[in-house]
């Protein structure tokens, strides 16, 4: 698989991802529902705590990937939903520091919602991955 980001102007790399990526030479893709910071039998962890749950949900997504035979640097699109947009900012560097260990940076959509799908959730991340 070929990436080339594109990027008419710097201001989306400034914040660790790019506006657009051109995917040539793909055999498979994969498509991953949202992760979440559950643990193994789906329980609520770090309820309140965005950093944490942050972490745990790319912990997560970076498990269903690798099931897939793949690591996060064939992820090509993030899509992410928080309850409180500003405090997800806030922890973006985690985002930063896991996939820039993989030297890429999928474009990514960032919701604001009003909740997600049990109480106390924060933070949802979904990805779509080739290679």
């Amino acid at each position: 698989m070929q990436r080339q980001a594109v990027n008419p102007s710097d201001w989306s790399v400034k914040l660790g991802y790019n506006q657009a990526e051109l995917i040539g030479g793909m055999t498979r893709q994969f498509i991953c529902s949202g992760q979440t910071s559950v643990d193994d039998a789906g329980n609520l962890r770090h309820e309140g705590d965005m950093r944490a749950q942050i972490g745990l949900a790319l912990d997560n997504l970076e498990t269903v990937v690798k099931g897939a035979g793949m690591t996060l640097a064939n992820v090509i699109r993030l899509g992410i939903y928080a309850t409180d947009v500003d405090a997800a900012l806030q922890n973006f560097d985690l985002l930063g520091a896991r996939f820039g260990g993989h030297d890429v940076a999928p474009p990514m959509t960032l919701l604001g919602v009003t909740r997600l799908a049990l109480p106390g959730m924060l933070f949802e991340i979904e990805a779509t991955a080739a290679d």
